[in-house]
């Protein structure tokens, strides 16, 4: 088993993604299977659990891990091919049928840190999230859930700025000065939890597709974002524009 280099100036949970990588490149933890829990793996490698948390949920946005609640991790059946590299100019979430959605904001608020919210938005423990909950319909039907988590300290105002009808993004930029330089987006089959369902007006355990999203500006992630929408509704369609020179 390959080992934790502790001399070595890389950060611990970087050192276990690059070995849990070669694990599933190489196909000693094979596609569908489930990897150790955590536990196993704080004593095989003589770690932290949040370390071990943040190597699996660095893994899980590259798309080599799934998680599912209750179950455990899997090795991914489609892991991101890396090495494309390419300039976007980054373009709203679009629906592939343009029509006009209504947004409504369901709750707007201060929270601490739950789950793993610490590890993705890499805060500390005892640092306080913005978070936004919206629901988009047309024709009184829902389409879609979203659900935004903002570190507090990034804006503040956020709080109090209108937002019902406008961009997040856009409010970024405009109003507080923050430029949005990259987007990570992974798009996954996940099923509904009972107050997802009931927004959705679908039942609890129905399948839907849930789309999440890392807004970095620079280096600095500024805001994480979790869409569920249920298959049988709108196609979604991220618009992206390779830039030359």
């Amino acid at each position: 088993m390959e080992l934790i280099d502790r001399e070595s100036r890389s950060k611990l949970y970087r050192q276990l993604v690059a070995i849990f990588k070669k694990k599933i490149e190489g196909g000693e933890w094979n596609v569908g299977s489930q990897i150790p829990t955590e536990q196993e793996l704080c004593t095989m490698f003589n770690v932290s659990r949040a370390t071990i948390r943040s190597a699996v949920i660095e893994l899980v946005h590259l798309g080599y891990l799934e998680r599912y609640q209750g179950k455990g991790t899997f090795v991914s059946s489609n892991p991101v091919q890396e090495g494309l590299t390419m300039q976007m100019k980054f373009k709203e979430l679009l629906l592939e049928e343009p029509i006009a959605l209504e947004p409504t904001v369901l709750i707007r608020t201060v929270m601490m840190p739950v789950d793993d919210l610490d590890l993705v938005l890499n805060i500390s423990r005892d640092k306080h999230i913005i978070y936004i909950k919206k629901i988009h319909s047309f024709n009184k039907e829902p389409v879609f859930m979203q659900e935004f988590y903002i570190p507090y300290h990034v804006c503040p105002p956020l709080l109090e700025d209108s937002i019902e009808h406008r961009s997040l993004l856009e409010l970024f930029e405009s109003n507080y000065g923050i430029k949005i330089t990259k987007v990570k987006n992974y798009i996954a089959p996940t099923y509904l939890k009972e107050n997802e369902a009931a927004l959705l007006g679908s039942s609890e355990g129905s399948v839907a597709v849930v789309l999440t999203q890392n807004f970095y500006s620079g280096d600095t992630l500024i805001m994480y974002s979790r869409l569920v929408t249920k298959p049988d509704t709108f196609n979604l369609h991220i618009a992206l524009e390779r830039k030359f020179g």
